[in-house]
């Protein structure tokens, strides 16, 4: 069997077209939770800050005294932007409860009670 069959034979496994589409399904389902999670969640967080977008907030390492982020960046001062890490990380969070919030959908719908 040549290298040509044997490619023909991988591809045309099962495995491989499940995997073909759970990545098209997951990069679709990423953008929705991205859109929940920057559109409906972020901007709730932020109003509960006192207004404020969590990814602004930053030390200035320069000394400057620059007001923003965008400021220093266009100066070329230095910044510790942990604002920015931290909404990361609840980005993070947020996508990955809603996507346990789904897989438990999922479970339920199939009968499984638990997550194994």
């Amino acid at each position: 069997m040549g290298m040509v069959d044997e490619f023909k034979t991988f591809i045309n496994q099962g495995s491989v077209m499940d995997l073909a589409v759970g990545v098209i399904i997951g990069g679709s389902f990423a953008k929705i939770t991205a859109s929940l999670v920057d559109d409906v969640l972020m901007p709730v967080v932020g109003l509960a800050m006192g207004g404020h977008d969590l990814a602004s907030l930053f030390i200035d390492l320069s000394g400057k005294g620059v007001k923003t982020v965008e400021e220093a960046k266009k100066l070329g001062a230095p910044t510790l932007n942990y604002g920015n890490f931290l909404a990361t990380v609840l980005n993070f969070l947020l996508i990955a409860f809603v996507i346990f919030l789904v897989v438990k959908a999922v479970n339920r719908a199939r009968g499984i009670s638990k997550l194994t």
